[in-house]
């Protein structure tokens, strides 16, 4: 926000220096960017932040400051001389979208003579950038940068039908802005028309087809309010922005709008000439008014950690045109109850109500950050005592916790991805639902318009970025959240676990496999993932399953297809999982378990299976669990399956196991462990049709 310090001491006689000035108001939340001397006036940037509306205009600015320096605040008086005319005799507002304008006035003014700005409204708009149009346009902009309320003048008589017609545009609509620009309106958008087109896009820009010009006599002149979020999304959609978008976007005060006409009005008959119509037309929905606030002097120090006296606490919110609350419902003894007695003031709380320009005033927290800046962050010492409380750690985040630990000890680094994707990678990769994304009305990027509904897709373009950048090892994963959409109702959404792993290595696939179970194991050390086929287009076929966890689908695991790598334009085998960590959740221990170290020696013993392609790993573990008699520690699978139908036959495939069998009370024998072995081979066999491979 550029200020000229002349103007601002017009408003609030300051007697301090421009650099004294900048730094209180800096300390009191208003970051100084700048000060630059513009002949003999000083233009000063100060970063306002988004809940202040209010200080983006000189007026809001020097409320604060003359709070900060105790200085009296001169608002001009804004009382214009109206004529006989009544202003419904000469144009007529009709809103039909008050939930896209809560508030429309407007006012006349005839017999103007448009021409060249006076030096000194030149001189002001000079100093903070802004160019000189004409008299009248000077002087809308002028007030918006006094008062932070937007304006528009129109030029009445270009108004078709001499009305006024706040609607939503139509869908196909065309309108040419006063920056000779043509747009294509949406519904949705709310626009000013007259009795047939748009004339000015609501809050964002004025039209050509009635702008005031060196032949225009009559104005009509606009203070109004917009929905901040109509605002917003109509500027984004349309790429066009200007002073008046940016301060109806962040909200204005609706109360304001008739000071603020009247100001306007004042001036263009100062400078301009002219007659004004008696009267304002004013359509506005119904407003309610503002809930009370009550401060407790217990709660200052408690946030603050120092005590700052109730009488400087109340001279402090009436500056800031907070109003005190008195009288049998908010009225408290003088004792230090917080069930006073009606009828009489306690000196350890205040109730208030905000005033209409402070929309960022809702809670008692609000009002102790406005005591602290205002009483001086500098007089709060570092060292001073706040009391605290350590925050407990969510299930939710003990769970992330574990899950990021084993990942990061297996090596893989943590990927942040935005939220939404475009079509292709969207449609890539949807194991989920079948139900098409939702999508955004506003693209963050450009076409990445579609909520996703998987992970996967995002974790393989951070790859293939990974892979254009010549790094050779990519292992991804990444916890967030995906959007499934459900028909008339808020889509659920799910917090999911997304791992990318080169497909390269040996094993790569029950390398993966294998992280997985121990994020399980971590969670849950007696829980065992069930597997079954699965398909996906994305995928191999037969090198891909879903797991299971209690019954329940949890998580898929595969290797991307040569079709999928070719798609998504990936130079290296790939290998992906996803998991929902709800139901993970649910079944995790998160109590410590003491597992003491094993006192006695493990054994292991090598096995050559030849299976049947049908039969599944996961099957083929059970069951040599089962017989294991609790001895068998891991059961192991070394490199690939091997196939050859020579050797092998049709049909079958090896399998190279390992068993580490290992006894809690003792050291196992050779020929416990040989026995061991016998049974687990005779168990497949009985189960799986397994044979020894010779």
């Amino acid at each position: 926000m550029l200020i000229s310090y002349q103007w601002l001491n017009s408003l609030v006689p300051l007697s301090v220096g421009v650099d004294e000035f900048a730094l209180r108001m800096m300390m009191a939340g208003f970051n100084h960017e700048s000060t630059t001397a513009v002949g003999d006036d000083w233009c000063v940037d100060l970063e306002i932040t988004s809940n202040r509306p209010d200080c983006l205009g000189h007026i809001g600015l020097a409320r604060e400051a003359a709070v900060l320096f105790g200085a009296p605040l001169k608002l001009p008086a804004a009382a214009p001389k109206a004529g006989a005319t009544k202003v419904e005799t000469l144009t007529q507002v009709a809103v039909e979208c008050p939930e896209l304008c809560p508030r429309y006035t407007a006012r006349v003014i005839r017999g103007v003579k448009v021409g060249p700005s006076p030096a000194w409204l030149q001189k002001r708009l000079a100093t903070i950038g802004q160019p000189s149009v004409n008299n009248v346009v000077d002087i809308t902009n002028y007030v918006l940068m006094e008062t932070g309320q937007p304006l528009h003048a129109f030029d009445l008589a270009k108004l078709r039908g001499r009305k006024i017609i706040v609607r939503e545009a139509r869908s196909g609509e065309k309108f040419e802005a006063i920056n000779h620009k043509s747009y294509a309106l949406e519904p949705g958008m709310c626009v000013i028309a007259d009795a047939e087109r748009p004339v000015a896009i609501g809050g964002v820009m004025g039209g050509v087809d009635s702008e005031v010009s060196t032949a225009t006599t009559e104005v009509l002149i606009e203070s109004a309010a917009f929905d901040p979020l109509s605002i917003r999304t109509t500027a984004r959609k349309l790429a066009l922005r200007s002073d008046s978008s940016y301060r109806f976007e962040r909200g204005v005060d609706v109360e304001n709008a008739d000071w603020v006409s009247r100001r306007c009005c004042e001036l263009i008959l100062e400078t301009c000439g002219g007659e004004m119509a008696e009267g304002m037309i004013d359509v506005a929905a119904p407003r309610k008014p503002r809930e009370p606030i009550t401060l407790r002097a217990k709660s200052i120090k408690r946030i603050v950690g120092i005590d700052v006296p109730m009488p400087e606490v109340r001279r402090i919110l009436a500056a800031l045109g907070l109003e005190e609350v008195r009288g049998s419902e908010f009225g408290v003894t003088s004792n230090k109850s917080d069930n006073p007695e009606p009828g009489t003031l306690n000196p350890e709380q205040v109730t208030v109500t905000p005033p209409s320009w402070r929309r960022d005033l809702e809670r008692e927290i609000d009002l102790i950050e406005e005591v602290a800046r205002i009483h001086g962050y500098d007089k709060i010492p570092e060292d001073v005592g706040v009391p605290m409380a350590r925050s407990a750690r969510t299930d939710e985040d003990r769970v992330l916790a574990k899950v990021r630990h084993v990942l990061t000890a297996c090596g893989f680094d943590e990927a942040l991805t935005i939220s939404v994707v475009d079509d292709g990678l969207s449609e890539s990769f949807s194991p989920w639902t079948d139900a098409a994304p939702l999508a955004l009305q506003m693209p963050i990027l450009e076409r990445a318009d579609k909520l996703r509904r998987s992970l996967v897709p995002s974790l393989l373009k951070a790859r293939r970025e990974n892979e254009a950048a010549g790094n050779r090892t990519i292992e991804l994963f990444e916890t967030a959240k995906v959007y499934l959409p459900r028909a008339g109702q808020l889509p659920q959404e799910e917090l999911m676990l997304a791992l990318t792993s080169s497909g390269s290595r040996p094993s790569s696939f029950f390398y993966l496999k294998g992280v997985l179970e121990g994020i399980l194991a971590a969670l849950q050390p007696d829980a065992r993932f069930e597997v079954r086929d699965a398909k996906h287009d994305l995928l191999t076929a037969g090198r891909a399953c879903e797991l299971l966890l209690a019954g329940e689908m949890v998580g898929v695991l595969g290797e991307v297809s040569p079709a999928g790598l070719k798609k998504l334009d990936l130079r290296e085998p790939t290998i992906v999982a996803e998991l929902k960590l709800a139901p993970l959740a649910r079944a995790a221990v998160l109590v410590p378990r003491y597992v003491p170290t094993p006192a006695y020696p493990a054994m292991e013993r090598d096995i050559n299976l030849v299976v049947d392609e049908q039969v599944r790993w996961n099957d083929l573990a059970a069951t040599v669990r089962a017989c294991g008699d609790g001895l068998v520690e891991s059961f192991d699978m070394k490199g690939e399956p091997y196939r050859d139908e020579k050797r092998l036959g049709p049909g079958k495939k090896s399998l190279l196991v390992t068993l580490q069998l290992r006894s809690p009370q003792r050291t196992l024998t050779n020929v416990e462990a040989d026995d061991l072995r016998t049974r687990v081979v005779e168990a497949c066999a009985k189960s799986h049709g397994a044979t020894l491979r010779a």
